[in-house]
C-alpha cells in the first residue's frame, strides 16, 4: 500500500510541475501581448494627435499662399487699371487741346480766299498811279493795304501764319510745285517763285504754298 501510494505521487508531481510551468508561460505571454496592445494604442494617440496638430497649419498655410496669389493678381489689375485711364484721360485732353487749337480750321480756310483777293487787288494797282492828284485811287489803295494788314494781324492773334518761302529749300509738307525749271545762280531744290502762299495753324499746314523749284541745268 505504501509502494503504492510512493509510486502515484511520483506520477502526480511532475505532472503538477509541468502544469505549472505551462500556466506560468501563458500568464507571461498574455501579459506580454497586453502590454504591446497598450503600446500600440498609446503610439496611434500620439499619430492621431500629430495629424490633428500638423492639419491646421497645413490648411492655413495654403490658405495664406492663396491669398497672396489673389492680392498679387488684384494688385496687377489695379494697376492696369490705371494705366489704361492715364492714357484715356491724356488721350481725352489731347483731343481737347487740338479742338481748341483745330477747331477754327474750316473758318480760316474760309477767309483765306478773302486775304488772297485783298492781296490780288492791291497787287493790281499800278504804283505810277498812286499819287496826289489821284486821291480817290490812293485812298482806295492805302484801305486795302491797311485791311490785309489788319487781317494778317488776325490771322497771327489765332496761330495762322503766313508762307511765302521764296528763296528756300522745297518742304513736301508745306510746299506744293507746279514746276521746275533751271536758274541761274540759284541752287537746285530751293524756290524760285511763289504763285499762291501758303499758310499754317498752329504749326500744322493749313494750306501748302504753290511754288516753282529750281531744277539743275
Amino acid at each position: 500500500m505504501a509502494a503504492q501510494c510512493s509510486g502515484l505521487v511520483r506520477r502526480t508531481f511532475p505532472a503538477i510541475a509541468l502544469s505549472l510551468r505551462t500556466s506560468s508561460r501563458l500568464l507571461c505571454t498574455a501579459a506580454k501581448q497586453k502590454n504591446n496592445g497598450q503600446n500600440l494604442e498609446d503610439d496611434s494617440s500620439q499619430n492621431e494627435q500629430k495629424t490633428d496638430n500638423t492639419t491646421p497649419e497645413k490648411t492655413l498655410t495654403e490658405e495664406k499662399v492663396k491669398l497672396e496669389e489673389q492680392l498679387k493678381e488684384t494688385l496687377e489689375k489695379y494697376k492696369r487699371a490705371l494705366a489704361d485711364t492715364e492714357n484715356l484721360r491724356r488721350r481725352s485732353q489731347k483731343l481737347v487741346e487740338e479742338a481748341k487749337l483745330y477747331g477754327i480750321q474750316g473758318f480760316c480756310k474760309d477767309l483765306l480766299e478773302v486775304a488772297d483777293i485783298l492781296e490780288k487787288a492791291t497787287a493790281s494797282v499800278p504804283k505810277e498811279e498812286i499819287k496826289e492828284e489821284n486821291p480817290h485811287l490812293k485812298n482806295l489803295y492805302e484801305g486795302l493795304v491797311m485791311t490785309e494788314i489788319q487781317i494778317q494781324k488776325v490771322f497771327k492773334k489765332h496761330g495762322l501764319l503766313k508762307l511765302d518761302p521764296v528763296g528756300t529749300k522745297f518742304d513736301p509738307y508745306e510746299h506744293e510745285a507746279l514746276f521746275h525749271t533751271p536758274v541761274e545762280g540759284k541752287e537746285p531744290g530751293t524756290i524760285a517763285l511763289v504763285t499762291k502762299v501758303g499758310y499754317k495753324l498752329h504749326g500744322r499746314t493749313l494750306r501748302p504754298a504753290l511754288v516753282g523749284v529750281v531744277k539743275e541745268p
